[in-house]
């Protein structure tokens, strides 16, 4: 059965940091593609990090273009997203996905991705 499961979201102050982990199981994802969304409540999901199979390859949104940073650890299955400086309007769920690159940063609201986790809470207070 594949899963993936997002852990280390929490409470924090503008200002803060807080590293994001996302553990795959079930198959090898070390040939695939793996990003970051958030979604907030009432709002449509929002793009916010892609990263190759290999990780030679980054992809952003402005928002988060400065203040975070996507890693993968293919050894470990493992997609981190390290969030600095943070926002009160980065408040939202974040989950990790898998899809192809080109899939993650299209921006099509509609599809449906190949995996997705079912996400971590993120508040960050004012």
């Amino acid at each position: 059965q594949v899963q993936l499961v997002e852990s280390g979201g929490g409470l924090v102050q503008a200002g803060g940091s807080l590293r994001l982990s996302c553990a795959a199981s079930g198959r090898d994802f070390s040939r695939d593609a793996m990003g970051w969304f958030r979604q907030a409540p009432g709002k449509d999901r929002d793009f916010v990090a892609a990263i190759s199979w290999t990780g030679s390859t980054e992809y952003y949104a402005d928002s988060a273009k400065g203040r975070f940073t996507i890693s993968r650890d293919n050894a470990k299955n493992t997609l981190y997203l390290q969030m600095n400086s943070l926002k009160p309007e980065d408040t939202a769920v974040y989950y990790c996905v898998v899809d192809s690159f080109a899939r993650l940063i299209d921006g099509d609201l509609d599809h449906e991705f190949e995996y997705r986790g079912q996400g971590t809470q993120v508040t960050v207070s004012s």
